[in-house]
């Protein structure tokens, strides 16, 4: 089953659920978060916050999507789990994960935060009027323990103490930038104070750092926003690659600069980086022997991981339906039919339903854990109900699939 059209993403969605819905669900305190490929759940006493917070988001468009209250009750029950297990009350910090509800990694990162940010959002989008504190409550912490003034930007993390490192990472803005537009998307205003400051963000990103990537933006970088390009830097972020340009990254910012673009006819630079740089990416990511889309690039756009990773292909489906319904362009629907047969025939289980997390260079699973700590198909469900309402249009104006 492909997604080329809205029947086939309406299936996918409720296949998806399907997949995580009831066995994901912990009556005691929020959701279980490791599924083998059949379902089975296993290291259930820990928890991510990135899963925890996406299951919310996920409860939260269900119920939206269904108009079902039963879903719009799990929200509400991933919510209380949120505040009531990661949320620290002592320090106002999230844990990064909880071990049968005792915290484990302490570092606090603005990944996760935006993701409750996002969650809170979406929640109160579905009927939840108490969610709105809690979204200004996390915009709040971002703003005053992430944010340099000095520099416009958004640090990725600190540590327990809200005392930065030396190393800044590019990719905590992208998700700040969403989670701001999800804040935006609740005041059903043309503009808002959350929409502004996406968009100074997004300008800052773009004029500040791309030049440092050749047009791409770099990962890392020191405390003054200078890029770093030591091999030798750790990464924990499994799945992304590692060094390098990484692609889901880069197509990510693509589809943000056009949806912002959509609202801001005082900045044509949006919409021309962002066709510039899906080509670009589109050019030197896409495998031309087995298909999809790898996970990094060297500076020289040579790659590197050649592993292909669930949410980049969903990032690059997203992101070419979107230029294709701002620009008119063929080009963009050819790239999006080509990547939604790809994602239909590799990271779709036919049987079980949900995507497979990570593939190898010539489409293997890896193992039969399609979604340990910090995958929920979050991802992949953005992708579809983001596609719905332009596959709708196009279809209506007669687009062949």
């Amino acid at each position: 089953m492909p997604l080329t059209t809205p029947r086939q993403l309406e299936q996918q969605i409720a296949r998806i659920m399907g997949f995580y819905h009831p066995r994901c669900i912990d009556a005691q305190s929020g959701f279980y978060h490791h599924f083998l490929d059949d379902g089975t759940r296993y290291n259930e006493g820990y928890r991510h916050l990135i899963s925890s917070a996406q299951f919310v988001i996920n409860y939260a468009r269900f119920a939206r999507h269904t108009g079902n209250d039963e879903y719009r009750h799990w929200a509400r029950h991933g919510l209380k789990a949120l505040e009531e297990g990661h949320r620290q009350s002592r320090t106002g910090a999230y844990a990064w994960t909880l071990d049968h509800g005792r915290p484990g990694d302490t570092r606090q990162r603005a990944e996760g935060i935006a993701f409750v940010m996002m969650a809170y959002a979406e929640a109160f989008m579905a009927g939840i009027p108490e969610a709105d504190a809690g979204m200004q409550q996390t915009h709040e912490c971002l703003e005053r323990h992430f944010f340099e003034p000095a520099h416009g930007l958004y640090l990725a993390e600190t540590d327990e103490r809200w005392h930065p490192p030396g190393v800044r990472r590019q990719s905590a803005n992208l998700l700040i930038c969403r989670a701001l537009l999800a804040a935006h998307a609740t005041t059903q205003a043309e503009s808002s104070a959350y929409r502004q400051r996406a968009a100074e963000l997004a300008t800052t990103v773009w004029h500040k750092l791309a030049s440092m990537g050749d047009g791409w933006l770099w990962e890392t970088f020191d405390a003054d926003w200078r890029a770093l390009y030591d091999r030798g830097l750790p990464f924990d972020e499994p799945g992304d690659g590692g060094w390098g340009f990484r692609i889901g990254h880069q197509l990510g910012w693509v589809e943000t600069l056009v949806r912002l673009s959509g609202t801001d006819a005082r900045s044509p630079w949006m919409l021309e980086t962002a066709q510039r740089l899906f080509t670009e990416t589109m050019n030197a990511a896409w495998d031309r022997k087995h298909d999809g889309l790898i996970a990094t690039v060297d500076f020289n756009r040579h790659p590197l991981d050649r592993d292909k990773v669930h949410w980049v292909q969903a990032e690059a489906l997203v992101a070419a339906a979107r230029l294709a319904e701002v620009t008119g362009e063929a080009r963009y629907w050819r790239w999006f039919d080509r990547l939604a047969n790809y994602c239909a025939r590799y990271f779709i289980d036919q049987r079980y339903g949900g995507w497979y997390r990570v593939l190898t260079a010539d489409n293997r699973p890896y193992s039969r854990e399609k979604s340990p700590g910090g995958k929920t198909d979050y991802e992949s469900l953005t992708a579809c109900y983001a596609l719905l309402p332009i596959l709708n249009q196009a279809n209506a104006m007669n687009r062949v699939a």
